[in-house]
């Protein structure tokens, strides 16, 4: 859910409560908003300590982890179907500080590079390792 959204809806749960019920409703509106953030901050540490294990840019197949890709993905999505954190590529950095690219690499040496916008997949590419027919 974008951030937005729920900063609106913690607004909108504290103004019906203050309507409805009184400082007793802002009291429960409050906890209700401290709860949500908890939530969330429970799963960002889960998926942390998940990837803790495995090496950085490490996955085991790319070929998977691709075709699990989805638009609009965020990274925190990611790092669950990958296990481990992305190798940040540096390449994308200078031109516009808003895009992301990180690089997973698998045994075989095939890479997924995930460019990231705003938070977002915005796309992914799959490069397999040259083999002893490609010339």
């Amino acid at each position: 859910m974008n951030a937005s959204w729920g900063w609106a809806l913690a607004a909108l749960a504290v103004f019906v409560g203050w309507m409805q019920w009184g400082w007793q409703g802002v009291l429960m509106a409050v906890t209700v908003t401290v709860f949500w953030l908890l939530l969330q901050f429970n799963r960002a540490v889960r998926v942390m300590r998940q990837a803790t294990g495995a090496p950085v840019g490490h996955v085991e197949s790319a070929v998977m982890l691709h075709s699990s890709l989805r638009q609009g993905m965020r990274l925190m999505e990611i790092i669950p179907l990958t296990r481990s954190l992305g190798q940040r590529a540096d390449d994308t950095a200078a031109a516009d500080p808003a895009l992301e690219r990180f690089v997973w690499t698998d045994a075989s040496g095939c890479s997924v590079s995930v460019e990231l916008a705003r938070g977002q997949v915005r796309s992914w590419t799959l490069k397999r390792p040259p083999t002893e027919g490609d010339a």
